[in-house]
């Protein structure tokens, strides 16, 4: 990454372009101990649906990339949401 770059990077605001997915849904899975919950709900509450947050008890961020039973309550959700609202 060139340094030229930096200044792109930390001024990124993908937030502002959230409610631009409408009329695709929108499902948000967040472990309900994630320091970067507040991301999942600033992007749900800017979304205008069809949408969804998920919140799966007990798990940080990391923890729903590998860690059971987090993984298997994080991947039951998306079939049906989507099955639903596609």
């Amino acid at each position: 990454m060139p340094w030229a770059s930096i200044d792109h990077l930390a001024s990124f605001d993908a937030f502002h372009a959230v409610d631009r997915i409408a009329p695709r849904p929108l499902l948000v899975v967040a472990g309900r101990e994630a320091v970067t919950s507040w991301m999942a709900v600033e992007a749900f509450q800017r979304a205008r649906g069809p949408k969804e947050l998920h919140w799966v008890e007990g798990a940080t961020h990391v923890d729903l990339y590998d860690q059971e039973p987090h993984v298997g309550a994080a991947i039951t959700k998306p079939a049906g949401f989507f099955g639903s609202n596609l």
